[in-house]
């Protein structure tokens, strides 16, 4: 064995506990970190011993750990990013420790493809969807997307007669959506349907950005019965708004389409019985899209896709995994390689499932309604002071503002940069019908009055700053 190999797994106790400290360290001073950190320039050679892992962990203290910035704690603002619970962080940990790919159910190594399905089950229990729905973790909501296109994409080729995932694809396929993400446009970039092919479908008059229902109905009958796919969000990302699903459900009976919805963090709506109502008729959609590191709290890298049964021929013929003889015949078993693009997956399950059973509904049900009576407290701020003003309603966790009257949208940038620049609090710019604007999205489960009043202090002395 190699030498430093040999003393790192001699001095395991001592090196991990040195770890664990350094661990609890930075979540006990997480509110104290800054958000946002300062450039690192720096280089190395590869040495051909290597030096261990402790004084590779002294080199990571002197270089990078002083600019590790709170991005998990309860001030950090920006893309929607959750923190990790303490649950989250114990199932992650033993998911790096137990080192499993999460594969088959049986008879192909490990059983970490049984937590797995196990946990989908429970977030289907949590989300108060139908067990009529298969589903996997992937990365983020982008391969969820893409996962769910991808199987709706063969969907729309058998509709013609055509084995897309077999023979690519021949001719152009119909993709509608009024307020479609970036990973939605990027999945059709990587599936071949292209970007640009997506037919643009108004959103609802006054300050909404949800689907126009009239417009998407007269979108439909352009297509002269053609199959198509449809986009539609449970919470966009400016302003948190949802289309009619029941609306949209009655649609899919009088026309052939496969119905998408992203509803990224807007899922988690179902949580509380004060919202869950925006998710009316969400169980008739053939695919959803959830990140499971946004709202859920657990460490990135960690999303679900959740697919009608009924489809599940449709993903074998996209994602089989049957021309490798080393992984044997699994045509007679569930197999997660044959349901998702990766062949190769750490146990993502193992956190959601540790959240899942440390919490159960009323610890979810505490961290949205906490998140959005947060959000609503900022808006509430914004819309009575002399400075900011609401771009749209706080209808959920977003809050999508500007600065008011300033009559130069170039300080609404000024006022950001110096805002996060303070390390107090971090939020991104964003365009609103056409209008700069800042967003702030509330999802941490750390998140408190005492860090709301710090936000809307330094909010108001950045303004007073830049008007003066």
């Amino acid at each position: 064995m190699h030498p430093q190999l040999a003393e790192d797994l001699a001095t395991i106790d001592s090196l991990f506990e040195t770890v664990k400290l350094q661990g609890l360290d930075y979540l006990q001073q997480l509110s104290q970190r800054p958000t946002t950190a300062v450039a690192v320039e720096y280089s190395q050679n590869l040495s051909d011993e290597g030096v261990g892992t402790l004084k590779a962990l002294e080199l990571f203290n002197r270089q990078f750990e002083p600019v590790i910035i709170g991005s998990s704690g309860p001030r950090f603002l920006g893309f929607v990013t959750g923190g990790s619970t303490p649950a989250a962080i114990a199932g992650d940990w033993l998911a790096s420790v137990y080192d499993q790919n999460t594969q088959a159910t049986s008879g192909q190594g490990d059983i970490s493809a049984i937590i797995e399905k196990a946990t989908i089950n429970l977030l289907l229990e949590l989300f108060g969807l139908p067990k009529s729905f298969l589903g996997g973790f992937v990365t983020g909501a982008t391969m969820s997307n893409f996962t769910c296109l991808a199987t709706a994409r063969q969907w729309a080729g058998k509709c013609q007669g055509k084995n897309i995932a077999q023979n690519g694809i021949t001719q152009g396929l119909h993709v509608l959506s009024a307020n479609a993400h970036s990973s939605i446009l990027k999945s059709m970039s990587m599936l071949g349907i292209g970007s640009a092919n997506i037919l643009k479908v108004e959103m609802e008059e006054g300050n909404r950005e949800s689907i126009d229902l009239f417009d998407l109905e007269n979108k439909i009958a352009l297509l002269n019965g053609q199959p198509f796919m449809l986009v539609s969000s449970a919470g966009t990302v400016n302003t948190v708004d949802f289309d009619n699903f029941k609306a949209i459900a009655a649609l899919k009976v009088k026309y052939n389409f496969w119905w998408h919805i992203d509803a990224a963090f807007g899922a988690f709506a179902a949580c509380s019985p004060q919202y869950r109502e925006l998710l009316d008729g969400w169980e008739y959609a053939d695919s959803i899209t959830i990140d499971c590191h946004k709202w859920l709290n657990v460490p990135y890298e960690n999303a679900v896709f959740f697919i009608k049964a009924q489809h599940q021929h449709l993903q074998v013929e996209t994602f089989q995994n049957s021309n490798a003889p080393y992984l044997g015949s699994l045509t007679d078993q569930f197999s997660y390689l044959n349901f998702l693009p990766e062949n190769s997956r750490r146990l993502k399950a193992l956190p959601v499932w540790f959240s899942l059973t440390a919490y159960g509904k009323n610890g979810f049900r505490a961290i949205v309604e906490n998140a959005v009576d947060m959000a609503r407290r900022l808006g509430e701020f914004i819309s009575s002071s002399e400075q900011f003003a609401l771009l749209a309603p706080v209808r959920l966790n977003n809050v999508c503002f500007t600065l008011k009257d300033n009559g130069d949208p170039e300080l609404v940038a000024v006022f950001l940069e110096q805002l996060n620049r303070t390390g107090k609090v971090f939020m991104t710019p964003t365009v609103y019908k056409g209008e700069k604007g800042i967003r702030a999205s509330f999802v941490n489960w750390r998140t408190s009055i005492h860090d709301l009043e710090i936000i809307t202090t330094t909010m108001i002395s950045i303004a007073r700053s830049i008007n003066n």
